[in-house]
């Protein structure tokens, strides 16, 4: 529960509950039970309310994350894995940038109103050569940690649904889209060796 909170940053008891397919009931009470410990805390900004950790949260997720490494003699798969998704998120966020924005002669920060077929397409096919390379590293991650399993079929729904014309799964927020996804895994990969964001290289 703590870690659905933590990968998906602020999410209510539908999105919690989802992450890892639990019971809504059980997850409603769980997340009620962590807030009285002071793991978790309930938040709105104007339309949108949800669940984030609380620094006892995360210093306590970070405890179990610990232990379960240790419990399946993981790091150094994890390790693995991390150093081969830094050069796959520099092109997913030159990905998503392209996607966003068109660059012209005169303006580098020109919105992409998506009316250059040829760019998006470019765009497309390497959110689709990131897919195929997510599958490998997902299989190995998921082959210690279970909780890894999905990242891969997520990200590919979501292109799907980008090919299909619906622009808003590349970068969308508050829907699973290509970046979403990928941010999620992101976090998930940082928290489990214990990691701090900051520490990440610049533009990783």
């Amino acid at each position: 529960m703590l870690h659905s909170v933590r990968i998906q940053g602020m999410a209510d008891d539908d999105a919690v509950a989802a992450r890892f397919d639990l019971d809504h009931a059980d997850a409603h009470e769980l997340l009620l039970d962590d807030e009285a410990y002071g793991w978790v805390r309930r938040a709105a900004f104007g339309g949108t309310a949800g669940w984030s950790l609380t620094d006892r949260g995360r210093a306590e997720d970070d405890r179990r994350l610990a232990e379960e490494l240790v419990d399946v003699d993981a790091r150094s798969l994890v390790e693995q894995a991390h150093e081969r998704f830094g050069p796959l998120n520099a092109r997913l966020l030159q990905a998503c940038t392209d996607w966003q924005l068109l660059p012209e002669k005169d303006d580098r920060l020109t919105p992409n109103h998506h009316t250059d077929a040829e760019w998006d397409s470019r765009v497309l096919d390497e959110l689709g050569a990131l897919r195929d390379e997510l599958r490998p590293l997902v299989a190995s991650l998921a082959s210690v940690l279970a909780r890894f399993e999905g990242y891969d079929t997520r990200f590919a729904a979501a292109l799907d649904r980008a090919r299909d014309g619906q622009g808003e799964w590349v970068t969308g927020t508050g829907i699973s889209s290509c970046h979403t996804v990928w941010m999620e895994l992101h976090e998930d990969l940082l928290s489990t060796l214990g990691i701090p964001r900051e520490a990440e290289p610049e533009g990783a």
